[in-house]
């Protein structure tokens, strides 16, 4: 059994570390290396390969690599309800309903702010960690497509799924066969008549300095 507290560090850490590599990050990241550390070995250890990157890398070159990576290839999208909903009206209904449970919670989304990016998710369930696990386990399907496919493509930011899914709940049988199925077939296809909520060429800057 994981600890609460242990769960929402590791969430804070992970947060951080789907972000955009600017500035801000990269100044931050001899804490979260010492944050990732305290954690338990399954957690924090499958980080540290991209802490190494993040720490090795040019700016200008990780910048590059981050929006090659989650803006441009749908299977790495940070945006869970895409996996289960794809650009479909009732994607648009559950991005409603996640954005009523942060306001409910007392958060405020700044206006170009997707509340389904997995970055978003993990900072509210660090601070709000039963609603939290609750809408991860409601999209965890979409969490271990995004995190087979960055595996596959060898990408730095596996790691961070990786960890994340050692702080969930162990696939049930049913869930193995949903996320088969995911990635097999892929997310819904677009309806007729549907505005397509696509992600923006890069996050915007939210509360706390997200981009």
């Amino acid at each position: 059994m994981i600890r609460t507290g242990v769960r929402t560090a590791a969430w804070q850490v992970q947060s951080l570390l789907l972000g955009y590599p600017d500035d801000t990050l990269l100044g931050e990241l001899p804490l979260l290396t010492r944050a990732s550390a305290a954690l338990p070995v399954a957690i924090g250890g499958p980080l540290r390969p991209l802490l190494s990157h993040l720490h090795d890398g040019a700016p200008v070159d990780l910048a590059a690599e981050y929006v090659d990576t989650f803006d441009h290839r749908k299977r790495f999208s940070p945006y869970l309800t895409y996996f289960s909903h794809g650009d479909t009206r009732k994607r648009g209904m559950a991005l409603l309903r996640l954005k009523q449970l942060y306001r409910d919670a007392g958060w405020q989304l700044d206006d170009g702010e997707l509340p389904d990016h997995l970055g978003v998710v993990l900072e509210f369930a660090a601070t709000e960690p039963e609603d939290g696990l609750r809408v991860m386990t409601d999209y965890r399907a979409g969490i271990e497509v995004m995190r087979s496919a960055l595996r596959d493509f060898g990408s730095p930011w596996t790691g961070v799924l990786d960890s994340l899914s050692a702080t969930l709940p162990a696939l049930r049988g049913s869930d193995s066969d949903a996320v088969a199925k995911l990635i097999a077939a892929g997310p819904p296809g677009e309806e007729v008549g549907t505005d397509p909520f696509a992600p923006p060429t890069y996050m915007p800057t939210p509360i706390g300095g997200r981009r």
